[in-house]
């Protein structure tokens, strides 16, 4: 299948990824920050901002939400879903906000794994969150350990050659805690989120892209133009049928995913 040509990527990802894929482990994640009453919410690597567009529901219009992220793009679609919540362009290791300015909550779902010195970025949710504050952190866990993911890496390493799945890529719940508590942090705890995807008629879309993710993520891909990538990718979605299928039931694509999570203090 196509990707629908009239959509930039950040537009597809919330369309068709945040509802019924990042949505369910936002809502876990949050819970366990307990937001209430006056609280601030700082989500670092928002995306198009489902975290902080829960947090602001559950928080309320004059709660203070902001969400960073470093890409302009996936920070449009957020202002173009909710224009009350603070919209920041910046890096994790460098959150564009003041040393007058601290939160009680700092979120990060889905982030981390991608940021190269991920201490630093510790080190900066440290810096913004106020004594007592509350940090809670989100990683998917490694390809191995998700069949469905497992599956069609699989099949694109037949075509790609060796590469790192950047998003799956911190999957070791032991170091994510760690990496707080060595950071900044105390009473860190980590536990392990599992929950079913499911996404009807979506599945062959599905699979282009996440093609087109590990294309990019993959040294074949980046050697490639956009045409190129855009080829390969339509070969290894075609390619992935017959796991799609496998995992596809009256016209459901349903496959286990699960994250770490680790909760700490400032």
């Amino acid at each position: 299948m196509a990707l629908p040509s009239n959509l930039t990527f950040a537009e597809m990802y919330e369309r068709f990824l945040v509802e019924p894929l990042f949505r369910p482990f936002a809502e876990q994640l949050l819970e366990r920050a307990r937001p209430m009453g006056n609280d601030s919410v700082l989500d670092v690597a928002c995306g198009t901002g489902i975290v902080a567009r829960l947090a602001r529901k559950k928080l309320g219009a004059s709660a203070r939400v902001v969400g960073v992220d470093v890409s302009g793009p996936m920070l449009a679609v957020a202002r173009s879903i909710d224009a009350t919540i603070d919209w920041r362009e910046g890096n994790a290791t460098a959150l564009p906000v003041s040393v007058d300015e601290q939160f009680s909550i700092v979120t990060c779902h889905q982030g981390l794994q991608f940021v190269p010195d991920k201490a630093a970025a510790v080190r900066e949710m440290r810096r913004v969150l106020r004594a007592g504050g509350r940090v809670v952190v989100g990683t998917w866990l490694a390809v191995e350990d998700i069949p469905f993911v497992r599956d069609l890496d699989h099949i694109a390493r037949q075509q790609l050659g060796p590469f790192s799945d950047s998003r799956h890529s911190f999957g070791d719940g032991t170091a994510l805690r760690a990496l707080l508590s060595d950071n900044g942090f105390h009473d860190a705890t980590m536990e392990t989120i599992s929950g079913d995807v499911r996404m009807a008629d979506n599945g062959p879309l599905f699979a282009r892209m996440n093609a087109m993710a590990l294309v990019g993520m993959s040294p074949k891909g980046k050697a490639l133009d956009d045409v190129g990538r855009g080829q390969l990718a339509g070969e290894i979605a075609a390619a992935s049928t017959e796991v799609l299928k496998r995992y596809t039931k009256d016209g459901t694509l349903t496959f286990s995913l699960s994250t770490n999570v680790v909760t700490a203090k400032a």
